[in-house]
């Protein structure tokens, strides 16, 4: 199974390609495009990936951010918390 546990074994698993999509661009544009300094951890077996900002985020970064978290949050709500659950903690 993907990551995200939607599709059969050994199928492509769409919703996992679609998480990882935008949460990959969203973290080189926020890199690339908009000059963040990130700390990044993942885990490539369970697809987990964690992003410190090493800042407060400029006004167009937060714009990145929230982007991302509705296209993620649309995701969960289609298809089920079951296969993907958004998660915010601050510190």
């Amino acid at each position: 199974m993907g990551h995200a546990e939607y599709a059969r074994k050994g199928k492509p698993d769409i919703l996992c390609a679609a998480i990882s999509a935008l949460v990959i661009s969203t973290v080189n544009s926020l890199e690339e495009l908009a000059g963040e300094k990130l700390r990044l951890s993942s885990n490539e077996q369970t697809g987990f990936i964690k992003c410190d900002f090493e800042g407060i985020l400029q006004d167009r970064s937060s714009f990145l951010v929230d982007s991302m978290v509705f296209s993620l949050e649309n995701l969960s709500r289609k298809y089920g918390s079951k296969y993907l659950q958004v998660k915010f903690e601050e510190v």
